[in-house]
């Protein structure tokens, strides 16, 4: 079983919970990893918290802050949208599927190693 936070993350979710800027705190901070300078030097890691969850997201996909708190609203109306929802999210359903998807794709590849083998150690056979 899926861990729900885990499943936040995904794009083609239409009715997710409306989130306003009452209940969320946010700051900026120094980013963190490698970019040197540019990185260490700009408080453009954006950390968002949605109040009454306590949900906490931190963004630093990009060196804009602008498209940082855009983002972070994004992901955090997600993990707000399966904490309050769980199973019933759109987030975790389409979170659920793809692992469903991938499982039978990882499936299908052994199911093809396996036929490989066993058509080369026919061929090793007829040889002899």
């Amino acid at each position: 079983r899926l861990p729900l936070l885990q499943a936040a993350g995904k794009k083609n979710s239409f009715n997710l919970i409306v989130l306003t800027e009452a209940e969320l705190k946010e700051t900026f901070v120094r980013g963190d990893g490698p970019g040197g300078q540019a990185t260490n030097k700009t408080n453009n890691c954006v950390v968002l918290k949605h109040i009454p969850s306590g949900i906490v997201v931190k963004c630093h996909q990009t060196r804009s802050v602008e498209q940082n708190r855009k983002i972070a609203r994004e992901i955090l109306q997600e993990k707000v949208d399966v904490f309050y929802k769980g199973e019933d999210s759109d987030v975790f359903k389409e979170k659920k599927a793809s692992e469903k998807k991938k499982q039978e794709k990882k499936r299908r590849a052994k199911e093809n190693l396996e036929r490989k083998k066993h058509f080369k150690e026919m061929q090793q056979l007829d040889k002899k």
